[in-house]
């Protein structure tokens, strides 16, 4: 049974959300304040985390788990900002969801999430388009040789899109392949993880949008030479 470690400050909103995880077969536990964190989520398997803590920065917690730890981390907010979203994803979140879910939306992101942080077969070619390179096998991209921290959200979508460089991967493909499933509603989601790893790589024009349809990898004589930072 996965245990899911639930930090939210009300203390009845953590339960509600801690009794619907039961009934989906999760081990849920509860914890109020940020600071608790870092003693406590070495059993979890996953961090479910609301940014809105009253003793702590949510983001900086989220940077601190995603530096001392791989484990799956989903952020959560009463904002509907998409800046707020982006945030979390740059300071190690794998997700990032309002606050306002259903019981069925969350559980279903929180099997997403450890499904694609789940050790992967080794079969999976690395791709090379120069200067940058992914490999499945130890889930690294590495851009002019520097390492680029990217979650397994944003792996899965960079290798599906580099795995088809020369075409246009629909949005409706591309929430089949890296979520697994339709419940993700809208394509804000897919955005929200594009802006982020259009930040990490250093440019836009890694990422190109094709309106109305979805993204295709940039070619390689129209990137940039400068390192990303």
């Amino acid at each position: 049974m996965k245990k899911v470690l639930v930090v939210e400050p009300d203390a009845a909103a953590a339960e509600t959300t801690a009794a619907h995880l039961r009934r989906q077969g999760y081990a849920a536990y509860t914890l109020d304040r940020g600071a608790r964190i870092l003693r406590s989520y070495h059993d979890a398997d996953l961090v479910l985390l609301s940014l809105d803590l009253p003793d702590i920065d949510g983001l900086e917690v989220c940077r601190t788990l995603r530096a001392e730890s791989d484990i799956p981390l989903i952020a959560c907010t009463h904002r509907d900002n998409e800046l707020e979203r982006v945030l979390a994803l740059k300071a190690g979140a794998d997700d990032c969801v309002l606050r306002t879910w259903s019981p069925r939306e969350i559980g279903a992101r929180i099997e997403a999430v450890l499904r694609r942080t789940r050790p992967q077969a080794t079969g999976a070619d690395s791709i090379s388009l120069r200067p940058l390179h992914i490999d499945p096998r130890t889930r690294e991209v590495r851009l002019r040789d520097r390492v680029v921290d990217v979650t397994a959200t944003e792996f899965e979508l960079l290798y599906t899109l580099a795995a088809r460089p020369d075409s246009v991967v629909s949005r409706k493909e591309l929430m089949a392949k890296v979520w697994g499933s339709n419940w993700v509603r809208t394509s804000r989601t897919i955005d929200t993880h594009v802006s982020s790893l259009r930040a990490k790589l250093g440019s836009s024009r890694w990422i190109i949008t094709v309106r109305g349809v979805g993204y295709r990898m940039g070619h390689v004589g129209q990137l940039p030479e400068t390192s990303a930072g």
